[in-house]
């Protein structure tokens, strides 16, 4: 039998898988997404390649791991900061920076590109229903700012963000990591960009309210089905998120 390194066989398994995750985190921030293999892995945790495959049977499983254990984490982290907060814009602002903040962290950026690539819808959608109790911070937020469509305006919100943290990805200094006055502008931007459009999109609806012969919210359905219809829409209008941050500049880390 194997020597186990805890008390029981279960404890040496939690231990050595997450000595393998490490080693996996270790591997993406020194060498991105095609320096994670299982021979690597094997050499960077001390173990026979054949090892690894007892606790990851394909590099899929490996990742899902690594983002079941360390969004949730970073999504902690932005959720604590919005905490702190006493107004729904500052708490706006903490979450959009607390993203973009998160580019800036090479094990994020590589954690999230791998991702991409090598998970599956379904485990997309897992790692997503961990993230429940942000979005519904982030809801509640936009409800107490008075949004009239706070499920769209997180959405929209969101690609805000995203394109932010690419831009940012995009910003090096001479040591090839991200810049940080050019993140911190970025950032900035975004925050102006994500809290005016709210402020203005809050406006103009209170202005159609008050235009004569308008028909009641809802439209001529008489439901108010906006969210889920618009939201269905939401990633073609984070393209124009994208393009619009661009013009202005982007935040603080990348993946999410």
């Amino acid at each position: 039998m194997p020597k186990i390194r805890a008390a029981t066989v279960a404890e040496h398994r939690q231990l050595q898988q997450a000595a393998l995750l490490d080693a996996a985190r270790v591997l993406l921030a020194e060498g991105g997404r095609e320096a994670l293999s299982f021979g690597a892995l094997a050499a960077r945790a001390g173990l026979a390649r054949s090892s690894v495959y007892e606790y990851f049977r394909s590099k899929s499983e490996l990742v899902e791991a690594l983002c079941t254990v360390d969004l949730p984490l970073w999504a902690a982290e932005i959720e604590a900061g919005m905490a702190a907060c006493d107004s729904p814009a500052e708490r706006i602002e903490a979450y959009v920076r607390g993203q973009v903040s998160l580019a800036t962290d090479p094990v994020h950026r590589a954690v999230v590109a791998v991702a991409e690539y090598e998970l599956d819808d379904a485990a997309r959608a897992r790692i997503r229903a961990a993230h429940a109790g942000l979005t519904a911070m982030v809801v509640r937020t936009l409800e107490e700012l008075g949004h009239g469509r706070p499920g769209v305006a997180a959405s929209l919100l969101q690609g805000v963000v995203e394109a932010a943290v690419r831009q940012s990805g995009r910003v090096r200094g001479e040591d090839g990591a991200p810049a940080a006055e050019a993140v911190r502008e970025i950032a900035d931007t975004a925050v102006r960009f994500a809290l005016d459009g709210l402020r203005s999109g809050d406006r103009q609806r209170a202005d159609a309210q008050h235009r004569p012969g308008r028909a009641p919210e809802g439209g001529a359905s008489g439901t108010d089905g906006g969210d889920d219809s618009n939201c269905a829409n939401a990633a073609n209008n984070a393209n124009v998120a994208n393009g619009a941050s661009r013009a202005c500049g982007r935040s603080r880390r990348d993946g999410s």
